[in-house]
């Protein structure tokens, strides 16, 4: 049947002649397009079909096909381990396989029966009948199989664009690999057409190093261009990120623009979803309208619609950025078309031909008919995928003469490498808004046809030729912020206070303002003397002990001042704090690549994180204040708080050691770490541009000695918050063992590889989170841990020493640099990591200084469980790689480390997942990504065991406010009757507690503990029982969880009933190990009902129960906490500084000695551990999620 009338629409507002924004005449071009296109589809009915076309689209229309089809790619085809992959087919074969081919469903059926006898054999047999099904859409790039396939699809008529896909160019051996392959297929007679990306000759750079990084590329691909040239091959610029846009155009015209490139014909290629391409388009005509003006050759641009928008949004979503391309698929064919339109006139095809890309026949049909009205048949051609609707193909071929089919080309034995494509292929192929989903039935289904139809009009009708030329989406310009200054502060003090919050974008350098901002930034670090001057005088004015006193004795008086005021003002200077930190943002970051070697990568996103804290902080610390949320207590600021802050974060960290103290309440004097004095001093100044009164916030500037030792042993210092490592809190303590400590320390943190994992995405992430900022984050991932197969992998070998090796050492005033100078170039742990080997161990990537503290990554082998290696910091540029054979023993590797502060995985295996989860020991855990770059909120930071010192929460969670005061019970409250508890949905082991302590609770007591046992039940039920994701990011679950930790409880002589009882329903309800030590007998029941629920009772004097807690504080066990309780009367402070003595001051107990409240954030937080989890959860942009049913 044939539909040769074009009925309009059913949008009379955008399709009707009066609606519609397209000229009359390309209307009527397009209504004869879709006559065309009704005969192509007709005719392409009666033309045959591949087999593999037909299986595959059999499998693709089933709705669970896409998914089945990207997991049998991923998990199946990919993997070396042969053992891995027959894993994989047994899950995949206990799913539905009744739409599969008979072929792979019988492969399926022997997955899930015979396979468990012969595996491998069935595992290949299943693999050997996937790549035929996909065999059309990735040839073989073999000299053996490449002949025979070229000239398979050039016999039809066709011309052909050769791509070769290979592994991620991680390095610069790859890069060369890469470059020399490309170069044998520019060589070969069968090829004359041939594309490349600058990424696959360039590898992984530094993206502020914009003029560098075109620099290398010219460098790299200019022989291959010329090459190219004396062979007679056309040589395609391709690219996929909009990243690359700018760096792909500078890279083309620099090297067309040499004197003997000039009358060479090249092609480069232009993403019609994205709105910056039309504008990119137009100056690509400049360009070769003066090249052809001056007796050059024209160029060809290839415009695509652009095939990597599941990326796009990845990218936007995770940075916080606008989405690069056009927010519907309908806008991106009317700017494709729009874009055609403009270029397709004879003035312009002088300078430009033509490649008109895609699989739509109306497209491809409105073209025919465009360029024939135009006349400027000769200057476009149109393109295709290979493998996909080749009947489509072969009735557009005869009407437009020839066809240049895009032809990626692969060796089998790297097949994996091809996955990321074929996901993209397979989306367009399922996916309802593609073209391609209707293909197989366009000629004998007429509502597909009219659905394809209606949509081409649709696109057509908004085709403006007038309309201006649409800018980029994404608007952010860091020239005219820095211009702009501060912005004014609007809206009334609630507003002010109560701003929603959001994630701080990082700097975008895809933007040219903002690659200008950051060369500005790049060339005044060397002299930058930002921060000297406020040090100096600082340094002068507290050089003595009697000038420290007189600090604290302002700071308090300034405290009191501060808590006077509403918590809505003290909000809303906070937020104001982040304003102006957003406003200097280049000085913060000068300042830091001056003083403190930190690269401009590195560094914005440290302004970011600073930023956060304060939005967050101020937000936070309304719920100090929030009856509802304290439920019967109220925090009590305390009045002087010292942050001894870090020089490898000296912005983000000080900034929010600054705002969690201001927003709790206290003044802060802040002692930066030596070498990062000057960061902390344009800091300051910050808080003080932004309003806050020079006596609450101060600087103290002071070298490592007497006087600093004065400041935070003060007696009036109420509050310290350290963050540096587990050697100096432990120091902090040996001076002053009651000092109120809370401290994030040190981490040896490991990525674990599993034979499941992705090889390359793994080495991207491990060279990341082990060398960026020259390997000095407490974050960072020192140790590697290869299991099984994958210790023994080549390629994970040859790919992370590529790529480390790559990585370029610089000082952070050039913009390429990707590892800065180790600051403190002869600090002995550092230096014995770069230059000491182990027992056992070599170096398969040797460091060398190149001096000025700059280090070349180092990476040893060899690295064995217990070693030095294994269990130090050592807080440089080095590596070590440990090999295991199995998961198990990798997580007892992990942690068997003293620290438990960031720790990674890369799987692709569930199960692999759930084990990992389930057993490791640490505060930041990352799937599949990098382990360091924790964000505000995102992913809350701190970690367990001796990488957290005292009654700390995570820094920019939800709970950190609470350990910088104090928590007391509210006096206002009213006793009244308890409701019967039985009807509340309880615990039923906190039921039998709360029932045990009922025979013995005055009424008032026991109001109070059914009040705090039904408030803990809710908070359980919306907080701490459950896993919490508040991004509601597509791309990354960033889960927060709660697990049980093992905590000694001790009540004092004289304790009330009612105090053990409430702390204990706590700790039943948390659901870890707890003991329970009491110095008066229980009463019986309540002893019982204690004991029921796992409790170990014991009741101590007061002699031996020092004698215990001395024990367990010499024993050097980690992470234990003990919460001490006592008569009501006695203050919470004397049982902290009697519990300090006891235990020596030993940073490897956390106390808890405040009053007992009803407030469940203060009483279930001390037998809870937080946990932040992060995960990828997609593959390329394609939905994954990995831990589902897990967390």
């Amino acid at each position: 049947m044939t539909n040769a009338a074009v009925p309009t629409p059913p949008r009379p507002s955008t399709h009707g002649a009066k609606g519609r924004q397209c000229p009359d005449d390309l209307w009527k071009l397009g209504e004869r397009a879709v006559t065309r296109a009704r005969r192509w589809a007709d005719e392409s009915a009666h033309e045959p079909t591949p087999q593999s076309a037909k299986l595959l689209s059999r499998i693709l229309a089933d709705p669970d096909g896409l998914t089945f089809t990207t997991r049998f790619v991923d998990d199946v085809v990919r993997p070396v381990d042969l053992d891995v992959a027959s894993a994989a087919l047994q899950k995949l074969a206990r799913g539905r396989k009744d739409f599969l081919p008979p072929a792979l469903a019988a492969a399926m059926g022997l997955g899930s029966s015979a396979s468990r006898l012969a595996p491998r054999s069935v595992t290949a047999i299943a693999r050997r009948v996937f790549r035929e099904i996909v065999g059309d859409l990735v040839v073989d790039a073999t000299d053996k199989g490449l002949g025979p396939a070229l000239a398979r699809l050039r016999a039809g008529g066709h011309r052909l664009n050769v791509n070769l896909l290979g592994e991620a160019v991680l390095g610069e051996k790859e890069a060369a690999h890469r470059l020399a392959e490309v170069s044998r297929l520019v060589t070969r007679e069968d090829v004359d057409y041939v594309s490349i990306k600058v990424s696959a000759v360039t590898g992984p750079h530094n993206p502020w190093g914009f003029d560098e990084v075109v620099a290398h590329g010219v460098r790299a691909l200019a022989p291959l261009y010329r090459l190219a040239r004396d062979n007679g091959t056309f040589l395609n610029l391709d690219m996929e990120d909009y990243k690359d846009l700018d760096l792909t155009i500078a890279v083309f015209t620099a090297i067309l623009d040499q004197p003997d490139m000039r009358g060479y014909e090249a092609g480069i290629v232009l993403q019609a979803y994205l709105p910056d391409s039309l504008g990119a388009l137009q100056r690509l005509q400049e360009w070769a309208s003066a090249r052809v003006d001056a007796g050059g050759s024209r160029i060809k641009v290839r415009i695509v619609k652009g095939a990597n928008l599941s990326m796009e949004r990845v990218d936007a979503e995770i940075h916080g950025w606008e989405l690069t391309t056009w927010p519907s698929k309908q806008a991106t064919d009317t700017n494709y078309k729009r874009m055609l339109n403009w270029a397709m006139t004879p003035e312009r095809t002088r300078a430009i031909r033509l490649g008109v890309a895609g699989q739509n026949i109306f497209d491809i049909a409105f073209v025919y008919e465009l360029r024939a009205a135009r006349g400027v048949e000769d200057s476009v051609e149109f393109e295709m995928l290979s493998g996909m609707a080749t009947g489509i193909q072969e009735v557009v071929r005869r009407d437009v003469g020839s066809l240049l089919l895009y032809v990626p080309v692969v060796n089998p034995r790297e097949f994996d490498v091809a996955i990321s494509y074929l996901v993209r292929r397979l989306e367009e192929n399922a996916a309802p808004e593609n073209f391609m989903s209707g293909v197989f039935d366009i000629a004998t289904n007429e509502d597909v046809f009219a659905r394809e139809r209606d949509r081409f009009l649709a696109a057509l009708s908004d085709v403006d030729p007038h309309a201006p030329i649409p800018v980029p989406n994404r608007s952010q310009n860091r020239l005219a912020e820095r211009d702009g200054g501060v912005p004014v502060e609007q809206g009334s003090l609630d507003e002010r206070a109560r701003r929603p919050f959001s994630s701080e974008a990082d700097s975008d350098p895809a933007l040219a303002t903002n690659r200008q901002w950051a060369r500005d930034i790049a060339e005044a670090i060397p002299a930058s003397t930002r921060g000297e001057e406020t040090v100096r005088q600082g340094a002068q004015a507290l050089a003595t002990r009697e000038a420290i006193d007189a600090l604290i004795d302002a700071s308090a008086k300034a405290a009191h001042a501060w808590q006077a005021l509403a918590p809505e003002e003290r909000a809303a200077a906070l937020h104001r704090v982040g304003d102006v930190l957003a406003a200097r943002r280049g000085e913060l970051i000068e300042v830091a690549g001056s003083e403190a070697g930190k690269t401009i990568d590195q560094a914005d996103p440290e302004v970011s994180e600073a930023i956060d804290f304060c939005h967050h902080y101020a937000d936070a610390s309304l719920q100090l204040t929030d009856e509802a949320h304290m439920a019967g207590a109220c925090f009590v600021p305390v009045d002087v708080t010292v942050v001894a802050s870090p020089w490898n974060f000296p912005v983000a960290i000080p900034t929010g050691g600054v705002a969690a103290a201001l927003a709790a309440g206290s003044a802060v004097i802040l002692k930066p770490a030596p070498p990062a004095k000057r960061c902390a001093a344009e800091l300051i100044a910050a808080f003080h541009e932004a309003g806050v009164p020079k006596d609450l916030v101060a600087l103290a500037p002071l070298e490592d000695g007497d006087v600093s030792r004065h400041l935070v042993t003060h007696e009036r210092v109420d509050r310290v918050v350290l963050t540096g490592s587990y050697e100096t809190a432990r120091l902090f303590k040996s001076w002053k063992p009651d000092m109120h400590l809370l401290g994030e320390t040190s981490g040896k943190n490991a990525i674990i590889v599993t034979p499941s994992a992705d090889p390359d995405l793994a080495v991207r992430d491990i060279v990341s989170s082990a060398f960026a900022h020259a390997g000095q984050k407490c974050s960072a991932s020192s140790l590697l841990i290869l299991v099984g197969s994958a210790g023994h992998s080549a390629r994970i070998a040859r790919q992370l020493v590529d790529a480390a090796a790559s990585l370029r050492v610089g000082a952070p005033s050039a913009l390429d640099s990707q590892v800065g100078p180790v600051v403190v170039p002869d600090d002995e742990k550092a230096l014995r990591g770069l230059t000491t080997l182990g027992p056992g161990e070599h170096w398969v990537l040797k460091p060398r200084c190149l001096g000025g503290g700059l280090w070349t990554p180092g990476i040893r082998a060899g690295v064995v469980p217990g070693s030095e290696f294994h269990l130090t910091e050592y807080f440089a540029p080095v590596l070590g790689v440990m090999r295991v054979d199995t998961l198990e023993d990798a997580i007892e590797a992990v942690n068997s480390v003293d620290y438990g502060l960031t720790s990674g995985l890369h799987t692709l295996d569930t199960d692999e997942l759930a084990q990992w989860l389930d057993g490791i020991q640490a505060g930041n855990l990352y799937v599949n990504r990098g382990i360091t770059g924790a964000i505000v909120r995102r992913q809350p930071f701190g970690g367990w065991k001796r990488s957290a010192i005292g009654s700390t929460t995570k820094a920019g969670g939800p709970s950190y406010l609470l350990g910088l005061g104090d928590i007391e019970p509210a006096h206002d409250q009213l006793a009244g009757e308890p409701n019967a508890p039985e009807s509340m949905g309880l615990s039923t082991r906190v039921l039998a507690l709360y029932d045990a302590a009922g025979e013995h609770l005055g009424a008032a007591d026991l109001a109070q503990l059914h009040r705090a046992i039904v408030a803990d039940a809710a908070a359980w039920a919306s907080d701490y029982g459950v896993n919490r994701d508040v991004t509601g990011l597509a791309c990354e679950r960033n889960i927060l969880r709660y697990r049980p930790a093992t905590v000694l409880v001790r009540a004092e002589r004289g304790s009330a009933l009612a105090d053990i009882a409430r702390v204990m329903a706590a700790g039943i309800l948390a659901g870890g190990p707890v003991t329970l030590s009491v110095a008066d007998q229980l009463p019986y029941s309540m002893a019982v009902a204690i004991e029921a629920a796992g409790v170990e009772v014991s009741v101590d004097d007061k002699q031996t129960w020092d004698a215990r807690l001395a024990a367990l504080a010499a024993s050097g066990g980690l992470g234990l906490r003990v919460r001490v309780l006592g008569p009501r009367e006695e203050s919470a402070q004397d049982r902290w500084v009697h519990a300090c003595r006891v235990s020596a001051g030993s940073p490897d107990i956390a106390l808890y000695t405040s009053a007992v409240t009803t407030c469940p954030h203060a009483e279930l937080l001390p037998f809870l551990r937080e946990q932040a989890v992060s995960l990828t959860n997609h593959r390329f942009g394609t939905p994954l999620d990995l831990a589902a049913g897990l967390l």
